[in-house]
């Protein structure tokens, strides 16, 4: 069931510069009040907290509504919010065991409470495992539903804020929120379940099951529902994508899980990686996902920095400091291996002017190419390093693409076709993550 809404006009309090902020909140203060019709799409801005290197939405919850900064997690099972510190809310509902919307969770558990009745603290409800993959812990929460709100796009700007009602998501406890962001109260989570708001919102709204992020060192923003996905100055991002499968791995990789669940988060076929459009030695069985849930390659917006298994650590590493062997070179600084003088690289429209690495997908031709502004992190003055980190020697996930190679990428996770779009680096497009017109 789809509500009209009141006007979202309450100040959005995020850690960021004072021209971030003002342009997100120029985007809630002029949310008209109702719509007549269902959206097609909603959408969303994403910051990024300087601190935590952590990506965090707005979104708008309750009744009335409360504005919750919430850190973005992409393969995350369900969104969940601390209910212990002050949740009050008219339009709050436990789920009860053994329910309809108990079984979409994929939950077994039932809870009872020994004090007083409150949101998080009933008896006879759902029980699910809210998670916090930043310190790697999970609990127990109260599975419930609560009216959810964002605006409504056409995928050039925001349009009037659109309502569900019963809106599907854990309770947690506030140790919970341990590692977020400053001024977070949970999590949103993306991953491919049936009650993450990809699917909710989804169902709810009746649009594609479809969502897009594009993340951006300053506001970046994410769309639920098909595009267009339009940025300054006019362009559809969305006409121009690289498509390639989303694999399933068959073993969760959530903190905790039942038998046999399969994991909500989001992988791709790596077959080969080349620097400078030369292939790489690698060991390729690390490329594929084991009976066993190992291997393979995942996109997170968990870890800052893409991760890769030693072996290819290494090699990634001695190919592209053999390809840049004429620039001078600095002391690494962590968590980075390798680093150069920053006098010493030049720069182009899409960075450092240094080789592109690309990963080399479900044929020769289709790869996912990363430049400077992706690969080369700025250390200080003086230095620039690449910026891959090594996972070690037996990581359950042999490559994690992490949240700096993705900014200023549009990444569409079409679920009903089991694949993601990509665009690689939009800045050479003369456009970034941070051009959607929130201003309109």
């Amino acid at each position: 069931m789809v509500s009209t809404s009141t006007a979202l006009s309450q100040p959005l309090n995020l850690p960021m510069d004072s021209t971030s902020l003002l342009l997100i909140s120029i985007l809630y203060l002029s949310l008209p009040i109702s719509f007549s019709q269902k959206p097609n799409a909603l959408v969303s801005p994403i910051a990024k907290d300087p601190s935590t290197l952590q990506y965090f939405s707005k979104v708008y919850q309750r009744t009335p509504f409360v504005s919750l900064n919430l850190v973005l997690d992409l393969g995350g099972r369900y969104l969940w919010v601390d209910c212990d510190k002050g949740y009050v809310s008219s339009t709050y509902r436990p789920v009860r065991c053994r329910s309809a919307e108990c079984s979409l969770a994929n939950a077994n558990g039932c809870g009872e409470c020994f004090s007083k009745a409150r949101p998080g603290c009933n008896n006879n409800t759902c029980g699910v495992s809210p998670e916090n993959p930043f310190i790697r812990t999970s609990t127990g929460g109260e599975l419930a539903t609560d009216v959810f709100s964002l605006p409504s796009t056409d995928g050039y700007k925001p349009g009037p804020a659109a309502t569900d009602p019963q809106f599907i998501f854990s309770c947690g406890p506030t140790f919970l929120l341990k590692g977020l962001a400053s001024g977070t109260s949970g999590i949103i989570a993306l991953g491919r379940t049936k009650v993450a708001p990809p699917e909710q919102l989804a169902a709810t709204f009746s649009f594609q099951r479809t969502f897009a992020i594009c993340l951006s060192g300053s506001i970046g923003v994410m769309f639920f529902g098909g595009g267009p996905y339009v940025f300054l100055p006019g362009i559809d991002v969305s006409k121009s994508l690289i498509y390639t499968p989303l694999l399933i791995n068959p073993v969760s990789t959530a903190g905790t899980f039942v038998k046999g669940e399969k994991s909500a988060e989001y992988f791709i076929g790596v077959k080969s990686i080349k620097i400078n459009e030369k292939p790489i030695k690698l060991n390729k069985t690390l490329l594929n996902i084991d009976k066993n849930g190992v291997g393979g390659t995942k996109i997170s917006t968990v870890n800052p920095y893409t991760l890769l298994e030693t072996s290819i650590y290494k090699a990634v590493l001695d190919a592209f400091g053999t390809a840049l062997s004429k620039v001078k070179k600095v002391k690494p600084v962590a968590p980075f291996g390798l680093c150069f003088d920053a006098k010493s690289i030049g720069s182009t429209r899409v960075g450092p002017a240094v080789p592109a690495i690309d990963l080399v997908l479900q044929s020769e031709s289709v790869y996912w190419r990363i430049f400077g502004a992706n690969s080369m992190v700025a250390v200080g003055n003086n230095a620039l390093c690449l910026g891959f980190v090594d996972a070690g020697r037996n990581p359950r996930t042999s490559i994690v693409i992490g949240g700096y190679q993705l900014e200023d990428n549009l990444l569409v996770f079409d679920l009903a076709r089991s694949r993601l779009g990509f665009s690689s680096s939009l800045l050479f497009r003369q456009t970034t993550c941070s051009n959607f017109n929130y201003t309109t």
